[in-house]
């Protein structure tokens, strides 16, 4: 697999990511510890260097599990990691205080079985401890050799701005598709003017893009999907279109979906490095075989032409949940 380097940081990883949250959280019951490192430990073997987990997902569960399957081959991948909620948990509400960025930085190095954090992330902006207050605390955990990088999480121009100003961010992770495109607004053109690589999460719009999901799905009980307004019935039913539209292009380019949406995205710019998440060993062969596939300048343009003809219907999240976003 190609390799990328997210913005001006000289951070590199494989073009196309592993987000690691669905083997433990979100998305109905965690999977088997075993089954779990087994699909880790294939994904490196195709060529995946780059692995995303947060203290959140599970809570700490997800980084145990990440950090044994990375053990036999940890000097060769980077890995992503994220602090922000108190207690780790995002139902208890956000909390970036030094003393827990500190705290959570060091239950991370335990869990993950490291001695150094690739890519640290603040998890969502915490209105109220300054950006720059976090910044500064970030960047004492890099002199001290616990962290290598840092990022942000969901967070607004203005506050990528002044992290920005007081420690170089590496790389904003926020969601990105072809069913959410928010961020070629505002936040794609600050990125680029500041060196900052993007990591798209959803890239497949938490599964919708794939072409398995229509408005007959059920979810699991425990899946955070039948929250999400987007994925309500009536409005899956609706945005079923634009999956019909990429399934057309898919058929005529022998590819699926969720290729042609993940190739998508990488050909949007180079420091652009989606993290597609799964817990079937079928479904991480198929994406991370988008990274091969070239999207010509006529196959964009079709792909965009197809996606204006369709309004995406449904909020993105809960309104709870909007409150942290972009701050």
């Amino acid at each position: 697999m190609q390799k990328r380097f997210l913005g001006k940081s000289g951070l590199e990883v494989s073009a196309l990511g592993l987000g690691c949250m669905g083997l433990s959280y979100g998305y109905g019951p965690a999977t088997d510890k075993s089954e779990a490192i087994k699909l880790i430990r294939h994904a490196f073997e195709l060529g995946v260097t780059f692995f995303d987990t947060a203290e959140a997902y599970g809570p700490g569960t997800n980084e145990e599990v990440v950090g044994e399957a990375l053990a036999p081959f940890r000097d060769q991948v980077i890995i992503a990691t994220k602090f922000g909620f108190k207690n780790g948990r995002p139902t208890e509400g956000l909390d970036s205080r030094p003393e827990n960025i500190r705290a959570v930085t060091e239950a991370s190095l335990k869990r993950l079985n490291t001695d150094v954090i690739d890519l640290l992330y603040q998890h969502r902006v915490d209105p109220e401890v300054p950006i720059e207050e976090v910044a500064g605390t970030v960047a004492d955990l890099v002199k001290e050799g616990k962290v290598k990088h840092w990022g942000l999480s969901e967070a607004g121009v203005n506050s990528i701005r002044k992290a920005h100003a007081v420690l170089p961010v590496a790389a904003l992770q926020s969601e990105y598709s072809l069913w959410w495109r928010e961020p070629e607004s505002e936040l794609l053109p600050t990125l680029e003017e500041l060196g900052i690589g993007f990591v798209p999460f959803s890239p497949l719009g938490k599964g919708f893009l794939t072409g398995s999901i229509d408005a007959d799905t059920k979810f699991d009980a425990d899946d955070f999907r039948n929250k999400v307004p987007r994925f309500q019935e009536e409005n899956r039913k609706a945005n079923v279109a634009l999956v019909d539209l990429l399934k057309g292009i898919a058929a005529e380019m022998n590819a699926t979906p969720a290729q042609i949406a993940l190739a998508w995205l990488l050909s949007q710019k180079p420091w652009i490095v989606p993290i597609p998440g799964t817990t079937k060993l079928h479904r991480l062969e198929e994406n991370m075989a988008a990274a091969a596939l070239t999207l010509s300048a006529t196959d964009l343009q079709r792909i965009e032409d197809a996606a204006r003809q369709v309004a995406i219907q449904g909020a993105r999240y809960p309104a709870q949940m909007m409150a942290y976003v972009g701050k």
